[in-house]
């Protein structure tokens, strides 16, 4: 049996208080951890606002951290095409990230996308704390290890848990998978269309939560 975490996942200790609007006009100023230098803008979450079913990425990527929305890159639209194979509205669902400024290193012109740290997680995750509480999901669904870590701490991880939904410290259902930019890398290799597929059954497990 896995021990219970000595303290509260990142996204279940103290969190941003207000509406959505509110919070996310508030993170435009964020100044919490030292991302916001570098990053052109606070990327907050987006979506229906009853939304029953909240997704969670990793951070915004360079096309997002342009635009100012979640998943409306490359791993965005391959999300979207997924979403609607597995039959779920995209509209009625709520997207964000565990951290809300694109991290990354300068290779020439590129920008190339860097993991957030812990610390970063930790301190980001007063603003996903904040969007879950007041939205009140059915259902989590953590894309990756990052949102994995701020939905769950260290007591699941994608690797062992992939594919199962799993409740937080609060009681909150919670699907574990991977992160679609994961599957874009992998495009080429022999098993992509079979982790594709894989992908795509694991978000069907979404619709009784919307259903309902």
């Amino acid at each position: 049996m896995l021990k219970k975490a000595s303290t509260p996942a990142p996204a279940f200790q103290e969190h941003a208080q207000g509406d959505i609007g509110e919070m996310r006009a508030a993170a435009a100023e964020c100044r919490r951890c030292d991302l916001y230098r570098e990053a052109t803008q606070v990327v907050f979450g987006e979506g229906a606002k009853l939304a029953r079913v909240l997704l969670v990425g990793e951070q915004p990527g360079d096309r997002e951290d342009q635009l100012g929305h979640p998943f409306v890159g490359p791993a965005g639209r391959f999300l979207d095409g997924c979403l609607e194979e597995a039959g779920i509205d995209r509209s009625a669902c709520y997207l964000t990230n565990a951290v809300k400024h694109f991290k990354f290193r300068r290779f020439g012109k590129r920008r190339i996308h860097e993991r957030p740290n812990t610390g970063e997680v930790r301190q980001c995750a007063w603003w996903l704390g904040g969007e879950i509480e007041r939205l009140k999901p059915a259902l989590l669904v953590a894309l990756g290890a990052t949102a994995t870590f701020a939905l769950l701490g260290k007591r699941h991880a994608v690797t062992a848990d992939r594919g199962r939904i799993v409740e937080t410290e609060s009681g909150v259902p919670t699907l574990i998978t991977v992160h679609p930019s994961a599957l874009l890398r992998s495009r080429g290799r022999p098993d992509a269309e079979q982790e594709r597929s894989r992908f795509v059954a694991e978000l069907r497990k979404i619709r009784p939560f919307l259903e309902n």
